[in-house]
C-alpha cells in the first residue's frame, strides 16, 4: 500500500512569468492511479504560520501570506508569488508533514510535491518558497515525535537551503548527494556533502551512496528520516548532469528505504526535482520512485507491529 498525500492546490495556475512546470503534479497522480497498485490518497491541511515563521523570517512568511513577495526574491524563486501560489505552498509543505506522520504509522509515505531544498530563511529560491524539509523536520522533534532526524538528499542539486537552516543543530543531520558542478554555484555546508563529478552512473553512484548512507545512520543514529528524493540524477533529466539510468534510480530509492527500515525508521519521501520538456515522462519516473519505495517498505513490519 502507498500512503501518498496529495492536494488539488499543488496545481496552481502558471503564473505569468517564469518557466517552472506545475502539471507535473497532477499527471505523477495520473500515473499512481493508473498504475493498479494499492494507494490510498490523503489531504493536507496548509500549514501553520507559526510552523513556518520558527525556521523561516517573519518577515519573509508575511510577505507571502500576501502575496506580497519583492521582485527580487521572485527572481530567485524563479516565478511570481500569486494569492494561488501561497496556497500552494502551504499544503505543499503541509503535505510533507502529513506524509511524516503517516510513516510513523505505516513506515514509508509519499508527499507528492514539495522537497524544496532552495529556500533559505528569508527568501526563497529555486522554484522553492518555503523549506518543507527544515520545516517538518523542525515540527517533529517540536513535537516530540523525534529526538534525532536525518535528511537525506538525493536530489541532482545539493539542498543549500536545508543545510543553512539547519546548520549548527546536533538534532538534525542533513545529507546531500549531488552533482558538484550543478546549481547552486555556491553550496552551504551540509553535516556531510558527497559532491559526485558529471556523468556518475548507476555502479559509481550506489558505491558513494551504500558508502556514505550507513555511515551516517550508525553515528548519528537518527529516529526518522526524511527523504528528498529528485528524480533529477536521471541521465536524460533537462537540469541534471549525473546519468542513472531507471534502474539506477530504483535501486537508489531501494537502498534508501531499506536501509532505514531496516533499522525501524519511519521514511516520509517528498517529490523533489525532475525536468524534461515532456512532463508525463518526468511524472512516470516520480511516479515509480514512489511505487517502488512502497513496495521496499512492505518487506519490513510497519512501525505500528514492531
Amino acid at each position: 500500500m502507498l500512503h501518498v498525500v496529495h492536494h488539488a492546490d499543488y496545481m496552481a495556475p502558471r503564473p505569468e512569468r517564469g518557466s517552472f512546470r506545475f502539471d507535473k503534479y497532477y499527471l505523477v497522480m495520473e500515473e499512481l492511479r493508473r498504475s493498479g497498485a494499492a494507494i490510498t490518497e490523503h489531504a493536507p491541511e496548509p500549514m501553520p504560520r507559526e510552523w513556518l515563521e520558527a525556521v523561516h523570517c517573519p518577515d519573509y512568511v508575511d510577505q507571502v501570506f500576501r502575496a506580497e513577495v519583492p521582485r527580487e526574491k521572485e527572481r530567485r524563486i524563479g516565478f511570481p508569488v500569486t494569492p494561488a501560489i501561497t496556497s500552494r505552498v502551504r499544503h505543499t509543505n503541509g503535505g510533507t508533514w502529513l506524509a511524516a506522520q503517516l510513516a510513523r504509522r505505516h513506515g514509508y509515505a509519499a508527499n507528492s510535491a514539495a522537497g524544496s531544498h532552495h529556500a533559505l530563511h528569508d527568501t526563497g529560491a529555486g522554484y522553492c518558497v518555503f523549506n518543507d524539509l527544515a520545516v517538518t523536520a523542525n515540527r517533529l522533534i517540536a513535537e516530540g515525535d523525534a529526538r534525532r532526524v536525518l535528511i537525506v538528499d538525493l536530489d541532482v542539486h545539493q539542498g543549500d537551503g536545508t543545510a543553512s537552516l539547519t546548520a549548527g543543530r546536533t538534532d538534525i543531520f542533513t545529507l546531500s548527494l549531488h552533482a558538484e558542478k550543478n546549481f547552486p554555484v555556491r553550496k552551504a555546508r551540509s553535516s556531510r556533502d558527497v559532491g559526485l563529478p558529471d556523468g556518475v552512473d548507476d555502479d559509481g553512484y550506489m558505491e558513494a551512496l551504500t558508502r556514505h548512507l550507513p555511515e551516517v545512520l550508525a553515528d548519528f543514529a537518527p529516529d526518522f528520516v526524511l527523504y528528498q528524493a529528485g528524480v533529477d540524477p536521471h541521465a536524460e533529466d533537462k537540469l541534471g548532469r549525473l546519468a542513472l539510468t531507471d534502474a539506477g534510480l530504483a535501486a537508489r530509492d531501494r537502498f534508501v528505504v531499506g536501509s532505514c527500515r531496516g533499522r525501524g525508521l519511519p521514511v516520509a519521501s517528498a517529490l523533489g526535482g525532475g525536468y524534461g520538456d515532456d512532463p508525463r515522462i518526468v511524472a512516470a519516473r516520480h511516479a515509480a520512485s514512489m511505487l517502488t519505495m512502497a513496495d521496499e517498505n512492505r518487506r519490513w513490519p510497519s512501525p505500528q507491529s514492531c
